[in-house]
């Protein structure tokens, strides 16, 4: 039975390199997918999906106003059946979306794979993350690390100074040098003012 996967986490947990291989997985077998992609993401380009580690694809943009049940019809019209739907940045998605998604899952029986963020800078749900939660049939945890060496679950936003950003707009297009990942009292402290953290962290050698 096809099922509406949400698979959520911090910045910078992997999400998208997961999505990623997902992908491959499916065409591997000869099955057909369609990557979506919020256009305002476009640190890859518009429409294409890149992880940190080097891996890429192409996808399919939107915006909010985009009917996603409708565009997965339009593509099976014009390519052929669908095996997967995945979802990169679903944090993005509107609520009418989400529950485009569901028809996808409901109607058209093709399991959709929704990636993306939990909360933002503030702590605060997203849209989108907020009915996947809701309307999900799977919802899993991709896990990371703060650098406190505890999980991390919250995203801080910061200055060049390293010090935590508590003001502007919800969605602001960043990677490694404006977002943070940390454990729920590092954000707590962090968010009180309490010191500095560096946003990129030395990656040490394997």
């Amino acid at each position: 039975m096809a099922k509406l996967y949400f698979y959520y986490s911090a910045m910078n947990a992997g999400k998208t390199t997961t999505l990623l291989q997902s992908a491959h997985n499916y065409r591997e077998r000869g099955m057909r997918t369609a990557i979506l992609t919020p256009r305002l993401d476009h640190r890859a380009g518009s429409g294409v999906v890149a992880s940190r580690i080097g891996l890429r694809a192409d996808g399919m943009p939107f915006v909010a106003e985009t009917d996603l049940l409708a565009t997965i019809e339009a593509d099976i019209a014009s390519h052929g059946p669908l095996h997967c739907v995945l979802v990169d940045e679903a944090q993005f998605l509107s609520r009418a979306q989400v529950w485009q998604l569901s028809e996808v899952v409901d109607r058209l029986r093709i399991p959709v794979l929704c990636y993306g963020l939990r909360t933002d800078f503030r702590g605060e749900l997203f849209e989108g993350s907020q009915y996947l939660l809701a309307w999900a049939d799977e919802l899993q945890e991709i896990k990371t690390i703060c650098h406190t060496g505890s999980k991390a679950t919250m995203t801080v936003r910061v200055d060049e100074n390293g010090h935590a950003v508590q003001d502007g707009p919800q969605v602001e297009i960043g990677g490694n040098e404006r977002y943070v990942s940390v454990s729920r009292p590092e954000f707590k402290k962090i968010m009180r003012g309490e010191g500095r953290i560096d946003p990129l962290q030395i990656a040490l050698p394997l």
